[in-house]
């Protein structure tokens, strides 16, 4: 299956075989030992172990000392230029998109939730809780805030897969029309880390989400996001020039 004429080392070749069988699915189950690509492919230990560490450094395996070689989960990929969803990012990925809903009721607003939403300290909002999985890992924490006065039938929608904005499109005939974020990376300790089976030394994302409805607020999102799973993109037309500022 490899060109020993070819002027492409063997190593390389190695990798782009295995590179496109990884991005094809192959291997969920289970990634070869070096001895099985050894006898499979027939090159040396040298050649499988260079090919292997090249997908290493490309994010597509994981290789661990006494354990092997593993497909590394993949990565879900969010751009920053306009509203987006986490379950069809998810989706995209050709992940199975699933939600854990650990709490969904109605409740007094507080007066930090008050603030947000514009209404009074202790009027009916409705709060949901979910944890969102990727597959058979979770994913993100997601913690929301809605008036109920706008959002009330969302209680009324399987909350158990899907997006939030699709449901009020849905059950509440309310479109989202702008917002902002705020996205800063955090280290986890104890529940928040448990909860979300994050290895230990890695990051994640602290995200808070107000959004709109015209001008009406109609969701105070926090969340919490695993870094080994979500990266952000940030995307600007060719030709631009970066603005670049000092700090002082």
């Amino acid at each position: 299956m490899l060109d020993r004429s070819s002027p492409l080392p063997l190593w390389a070749q190695l990798v782009a075989e295995l590179r496109s069988q990884l991005l094809g699915g192959e291997f969920a189950e289970h990634f070869p030992t070096d001895e099985e690509l050894t006898r499979k492919y027939e090159v040396s230990r040298h050649t499988v172990r260079e090919a292997v560490r090249h997908l290493s450094s490309e994010g597509l395996v994981v290789r661990q000392r006494g354990r092997g070689t593993s497909v590394a989960p993949p990565i879900v990929e969010q751009p920053l230029h306009s509203l987006y969803s986490l379950a069809s990012a998810v989706r995209a990925k050709g992940i199975e998109e699933r939600s854990e809903v650990l709490a969904a009721g109605r409740r007094p607003a507080t007066s930090e939730g008050a603030s947000r939403l514009d209404v009074g300290v202790g009027s009916d909002v409705v709060f949901i809780e979910r944890l969102r999985f990727a597959g058979a890992e979770p994913i993100a924490w997601d913690r929301s805030w809605l008036p109920a006065k706008q959002a009330g039938a969302l209680l009324d929608a399987d909350l158990s897969s899907g997006g939030l904005y699709d449901l009020l499109a849905t059950h509440c005939s309310l479109r989202i029309t702008g917002g902002w974020e705020r996205i800063r990376p955090v280290v986890l300790e104890g529940t928040e880390r448990k909860l979300l089976r994050l290895p230990s030394k890695v990051a994640a994302f602290s995200i808070e989400r107000l959004v709109f409805v015209g001008d009406i607020p109609i969701e105070w999102r926090m969340s919490l996001i695993r870094g080994d799973r979500y990266s952000l993109i940030a995307q600007w037309p060719s030709g631009t020039q970066p603005r670049v500022e000092s700090i002082t």
